[in-house]
């Protein structure tokens, strides 16, 4: 199991608390342990004497996660208990009307379900809610965006400039990937160039991405460049990998273009050819530097990047982009790809712990957040033995044995729970995923099986851990029996589809869950439920 080292550096940081010379003489990582465990359980015992043992009903739960979303956008339902009074109804009010929506008071379910899943949208975060937080309007603005994208409202005859609408909106496709906005965008020297690649007599458009300043269009090397081009049905959009976007580069037949070397001989024929996907699911180019076409965006060779490990935060800033463009999250309704809807979820539990983290370390009086990210750190190696199994050994092997840890381990369940849910934020926040995989997996070992889904994830993507699908549903459907036995669920409460959800696409037949991917002393960080 462990040496007994590690468990006396574990009780000795858990008793630290009652030495304040100690903590002024030392700050070391097994201190910030004691002096963060003792905090949250100060205020976990206040917690309890003030909630004792009430457990709130599904509806209260439903009623919360309402208040909740009207509260983020503005509309002010007072502090969410779950009770439907007087200020909520106002606030629902004030929403409807926002929206324009009838203002009855009361919330049809399309109603709740598009306020909810834009409050979800809202918490995966990325540059379109970094701006709406900068507008007049603030965060409600995202309502008429999303509302407007979904009723298809917004995007009829939205032009800049006079341009095209293909070309306008992929100007806001940039832009919300990037800090400035679409109108700082097109003030950009570069940005958008104008020429006539195909000899028709109107304007053609280039739009170059590496002048947006984010890195979500470019690589190592190079970065997405588009090429709009006049044809009598519209403008047809080519998309290439490169480091210049030099007109001259460029040439079209109609709407289908090409791209040159500096000397302008082509290096792209115009109709793309099938090629066999590298190792890892990635088309290259061949050695001979001819670039490769996949599906109309062309890549070419580059120097070899550095290796580094998957990053979920990218993959959730891609997702968010994609359920934006979608109109909001897969609905069991409009499940047709069962991968992507795992995505989205995946993303969105990612986003309910690092909530529920961060909002236990911001109580947390004296103690900064390096200290707890390098006691956090700790378990990497602590749970070392039981994440290398996770790809081999069945879910209920794992878990008795992590539970045997738990019962060894001289700490109380309380503690375990506490310092699990601190470190998925830490985890999940900067992109390490050893430590959120061994928090997410303690807080299975403690008996809170809804976290399993987490595990799932991590396995079915593999971050952190190699991918399995078999392994991923193993753990999936602890998750998912779980929460359908009865257990309070912990990512989106107020959603009871979500379960099914879960359930049907994890079980969707031969359709593949896995993305291929490249593939101490404990803190004490303790709260009761």
């Amino acid at each position: 199991m462990f040496s007994r080292s590690l468990k006396t550096g574990m009780i000795a940081a858990l008793m630290a608390t009652s030495s304040t010379a100690a903590m002024a003489d030392n700050l070391g990582a097994a201190i910030v342990g004691g002096i963060i465990g003792g905090a949250i359980m100060n205020e976990a015992n206040k917690n309890k004497k003030r909630t004792s043992s009430t457990r709130y009903s599904a509806t209260r739960a439903h009623n919360r996660e309402t208040q909740a979303s009207l509260n983020y956008f503005g509309f002010n339902a007072g502090t969410p208990d779950g009770v439907m009074g007087q200020r909520s109804r106002a606030a629902i009010t004030q929403y409807q009307l926002y929206v324009g929506f009838p203002a009855t008071g009361r919330l049809t379910q399309y109603e709740r379900d598009f306020l909810v899943s834009s409050y979800n949208r809202a918490q995966v975060g990325g540059p379109q809610v970094i701006k709406a937080m900068q507008s007049p309007d603030g965060t409600r603005s995202l309502l008429q965006t999303w509302h407007g994208e979904a009723t298809g409202v917004r995007s009829a005859g939205h032009t800049y400039n006079g341009m095209p609408v293909d070309v306008s909106a992929a100007v806001d496709e940039v832009a919300a990937s990037s800090d400035p906005s679409a109108e700082q965008l097109l003030q950009r020297s570069g940005f958008i160039q104008l020429a006539d690649l195909n000899g028709d007599g109107k304007t053609d458009y280039i739009l170059d991405t590496s002048k947006s300043g984010s890195s979500f269009w470019c690589g190592a090397q190079s970065c997405t460049v588009m090429v709009f081009a006049s044809t009598p049905q519209g403008y047809a959009r080519n998309d290439f990998l490169s480091h210049d976007a030099t007109p001259a580069l460029f040439s079209c037949h109609q709407g289908v273009c090409r791209m040159g070397d500096a000397t302008g001989q082509p290096q792209m024929a115009a109709a793309p050819q099938p090629v066999a996907p590298a190792q890892g699911g990635t088309v290259m180019a061949s050695a001979s530097s001819q670039p490769a076409p996949l599906g109309g965006i062309t890549l070419f060779n580059t120097a070899p990047a550095k290796e580094s490990g998957p990053s979920l935060a990218s993959l959730c800033s891609k997702v968010s982009l994609l359920t934006n463009s979608n109109g909001g999250f897969t609905t069991v309704a409009t499940l047709n790809d069962p991968a992507f809807a795992l995505n989205e979820q995946f993303c969105l539990a990612r986003t309910y712990a690092i909530g529920t983290g961060e909002t236990l370390v911001e109580g947390l009086a004296g103690v900064t957040p390096a200290q707890v990210d390098a006691q956090c750190d700790a378990f990497g190696p602590a749970l070392e033995p039981f994440l290398a199994k996770l790809a081999t050994a069945p879910a209920s092997t794992v878990v008795s044995e992590a539970q045997a840890f738990v019962l060894k381990s001289n700490m109380s369940i309380e503690q375990l729970s506490g310092t699990a849910k601190i470190c998925l934020f830490s985890g999940y926040r900067r992109d390490e995923m050893s430590v959120a995989l061994g928090s997410a997996l303690l807080m299975v070992a403690t008996g809170q099986k809804p976290y399993a889904e987490l595990i799932g994830h991590h396995l079915a993507q593999g971050f952190g851990v190699p991918a399995s699908q078999a392994q991923a549903e193993d753990w999936y459907m602890m998750a998912i029996e779980a929460m359908e036995a009865g257990a309070e669920p912990v990512f989106a409460p107020g959603q009871p589809e979500r379960v099914q959800l879960l359930r049907t696409a994890v079980t969707a037949g031969d359709t593949p869950m896995v993305a291929p991917q490249p593939a101490a002393a404990l803190p004490s960080f303790n709260l009761g439920d």
